[in-house]
C-alpha cells in the first residue's frame, strides 16, 4: 500500500511539472535579446612605482629615495598614508654572493591616483627626482557594480520596446515577461598592464603635467527576455 502511495504522489507530481511547463511552451511568446552598452572614464589609476639602487649605481640608498618619493608626493596633494603602499621589497643576494659586492635593495610601490592630470603630475614629478621606473598597473571605475545594475535593467527596457515594437504589425499586444536571462554583463579594459613612459625634455615645465590619456572602460550587458502574445 505505502509502495501505491508513493508511486501515485510521483505520478501527480510529474503530471503537474508537466502541465506547468506545457502551459508556458504551448502558449504565444515572443523571445527577444537586447544590448546595451557604455563607456565610463576610470577614476581608480593604480600606478606601480619601482625604486632601486641600480638607478644610482649603488650611489642612493633605497631609503633616501623613498624619502625623496614621498616629499615629492606630498607637494603635488598625494595623501601617501591612504594612497601609497608598499608591494614588494626585494635585494639582489645572488648578486651579492657570486660577485662580493654591495647588496643593491629595490621597493616596489602601488600609488593610486583618480584621474588623469593627476597621474600626469606624478609621473613628470617622480622623473624629475630619478624615478621613472613607473607602470599603469590597471584601472577601475568605483561605480562598476551600481553601473552594471542599471545597464541590465536599460537593457531589459530595450528588450521589451523591441518586442512591442515586433508585435504592432501583426495587430497584437504584449503580454508578461515570461523569462528573463542575463547573458552577459561584463567590462573590457585594454588598458591593463600597459606600460607609463614619460621622456623629459630640457625645454620641459615641471610644473606643467603631461598630458596623458587613459582609454575608457566599456562596461555591456545583454539579457534575453519572453514575453507573452496576447
Amino acid at each position: 500500500m505505502a509502495l501505491k502511495i508513493l508511486i501515485t504522489l510521483l505520478l501527480i507530481t510529474s503530471l503537474t511539472s508537466y502541465g506547468q511547463s506545457k502551459n508556458f511552451i504551448d502558449q504565444p511568446y515572443l523571445e527577444t535579446t537586447a544590448r546595451v552598452d557604455t563607456l565610463v572614464i576610470p577614476d581608480r589609476i593604480y600606478l606601480s612605482i619601482l625604486i632601486t639602487e641600480a638607478d644610482t649605481k649603488g650611489k642612493t640608498s633605497v631609503e633616501k629615495l623613498e624619502n625623496n618619493m614621498a616629499d615629492k608626493l606630498k607637494t603635488l596633494g598625494i595623501d601617501i598614508e591612504k594612497q601609497l603602499t608598499l608591494t614588494d621589497l626585494g635585494s639582489n643576494f645572488k648578486k651579492y654572493f657570486l660577485r662580493k659586492v654591495d647588496v643593491q635593495k629595490d621597493k616596489e610601490y602601488s600609488l593610486l591616483v583618480y584621474d588623469a592630470v593627476t597621474a600626469g603630475r606624478v609621473i613628470m614629478g617622480l622623473e624629475s627626482i630619478g624615478i621613472s621606473n613607473i607602470n599603469l598597473a590597471k584601472t577601475e571605475y568605483s561605480s562598476l557594480e551600481k553601473l552594471k545594475i542599471d545597464l541590465r535593467q536599460r537593457a531589459v527596457v530595450a528588450a521589451k520596446n523591441q518586442a512591442e515594437a515586433m508585435v504592432i504589425p501583426i495587430d497584437q499586444k504584449l503580454g508578461s515577461a515570461l523569462f528573463i536571462s542575463d547573458l552577459n554583463t561584463g567590462v573590457q579594459n585594454r588598458m591593463t598592464d600597459r606600460m607609463v613612459r614619460v621622456q623629459m625634455s630640457k625645454q620641459s615645465d615641471a610644473d606643467q603635467p603631461i598630458e596623458i590619456e587613459f582609454e575608457k572602460i566599456k562596461v555591456e550587458s545583454t539579457v534575453n527576455v519572453k514575453f507573452a502574445i496576447q
